[in-house]
């Protein structure tokens, strides 16, 4: 029963999230004033970041994507990230409608084609998740396992920018995000539970820490998402690649499908590759990043103007 409850809870929390992200987008849009000459670097500079808390579009979309967090985080206190984080899959086919709608776009049979594998792929990703997923008390030891992989991950993530800076495309700038959020999201869970089992101690305050910076860097790799690609490609970089880290995470680190039988851990892989195929499918054919992907093949091709 408390999985069910928790499951609806995430639900409301994916509508919520595919809101925001589709106002969040439109603010994008209209702040970022290098989109058409940069076609699809995704570079975000200070400024214009800034700028965006002058657009109200914006400013909500960022108020309802904090809520959907607190909603989120709700659902995960209430049963096993295997089970609560993959259902913000729901968030993905919302976006694509209303960003088709919003935008007067025609989307093709190969964009809707992803966006079903996402949804089969996460879909039985959770229904075989809700049938073995167990909570584990948050240890010592788990806790400082899961920091030290998100230090190696923050660690990657500064090497890669540092060798390839601007020229990181809107696909990269999505798994990045997906992954930080997977680990706020794990965070997040980690951090009620030692909360609410009295535990305020360096561990818990690193700990806390440690989510304020991971969403704070997760936040700017989204709007950097927004500024090189569609709402809907974001929303399906953060659900999919976001639920798959946080269940892996759940898996190896938190011991959360220490009942799974050896077939259904076969399954798991099989059905999480399904939805990061479905990812790169919608990434590939969407009528917006193809367009982008044009006015930069033009910018390449045509002649430098004359002084």
């Amino acid at each position: 029963m408390g999985n069910a409850i928790a499951i609806l809870i995430a639900a409301l929390g994916a509508v919520i999230m595919s809101i925001g992200t589709q106002m969040q987008s439109s603010g994008v849009a209209k702040t970022d004033k290098s989109i058409d000459e940069q076609a699809g670097t995704g570079g975000f500079s200070l400024r214009e970041l800034l700028n965006l808390f002058r657009s109200k579009r914006w400013v909500i979309g960022t108020l309802l994507l904090g809520l959907s967090v607190v909603v989120q985080v709700t659902a995960l206190s209430m049963a096993p990230i295997m089970v609560v984080q993959p259902i913000g899959i729901v968030a993905l086919v919302l976006t694509t409608y209303l960003n088709a709608h919003l935008a007067n776009l025609h989307i093709g049979r190969s964009v809707l084609t992803g966006v079903a594998m996402c949804m089969v792929g996460i879909g039985l990703f959770v229904i075989m998740a809700a049938t073995i997923a167990v909570d584990h008390p948050v240890t010592d030891r788990r806790l400082i396992e899961v920091l030290l992989l998100l230090a190696c991950v923050l660690v990657v993530f500064a090497i890669g920018f540092a060798l390839f800076g601007r020229r990181m495309r809107a696909v990269v700038y999505i798994i990045g995000a997906g992954v930080l959020f997977a680990f706020v999201s794990t965070l997040a869970k980690l951090l009620v539970a030692r909360v609410r089992d009295g535990n305020f101690e360096w561990l818990t305050l690193v700990t806390a820490l440690a989510l304020a910076v991971t969403a704070a860097l997760g936040s700017w790799f989204v709007q950097n998402a927004h500024a090189s690609g569609p709402p809907d490609l974001v929303m399906a970089g953060l659900t999919v690649i976001d639920p798959l880290v946080a269940v892996l995470i759940g898996m190896i680190v938190l011991e959360e499908a220490t009942k799974a039988p050896l077939w259904m851990l076969a399954a798991f892989v099989i059905t999480g590759a399904i939805g990061v195929g479905g990812v790169f499918v919608i990434a590939r054919h969407h009528p917006q990043v193809r367009g982008l992907k044009r006015a930069e093949d033009r910018l390449k091709i045509s002649p430098p103007p004359h002084s």
